[in-house]
């Protein structure tokens, strides 16, 4: 696997999410987990799950006859490093900007506004 795997695309962000949920899985599961939301071949998920595992995305067990695949690294992980090229990119480093772009992209609920500032307060104590 690759140090640093590419920053997947929507399509492969899209099946990322289906082994993050479902585990270690083959490309019939993956490809009926996401034909539930939108119509797709089973061929195209085939071959976006092969690019993957040549990007280091994936990991791909061949030791079964159906190969199994699982996500490179946790969904954690990857939203952090989706989270600071963003930041990057469109905020110009601002984590402030971020913050203040998100919560004015859609309304947020109380317990989510709760959520971030339990949030903000652990970061703060741990930054002492």
């Amino acid at each position: 696997m690759p140090r640093d795997p590419s920053r997947p695309t929507d399509a492969e962000l899209e099946i990322l999410t289906a082994l993050w949920s479902f585990g270690p899985s083959t490309v019939r599961d993956v490809h009926q987990a996401i034909s539930r939301r939108k119509p797709v071949q089973y061929s195209t998920v085939l071959k976006f799950m092969q690019i993957m595992a040549e990007k280091g995305l994936v990991r791909r067990d061949e030791r079964q006859r159906a190969h199994v695949y699982e996500a490179a690294r946790s969904r954690e992980w990857t939203q952090r490093q989706l989270a600071g090229d963003l930041l990057e990119r469109a905020f110009g480093g601002s984590a402030a900007n971020l913050v203040m772009g998100a919560l004015g992209a859609r309304k947020t609920s109380k317990r989510e506004l709760a959520e971030i500032r339990k949030l903000l307060d652990d970061y703060e104590k741990e930054a002492r």
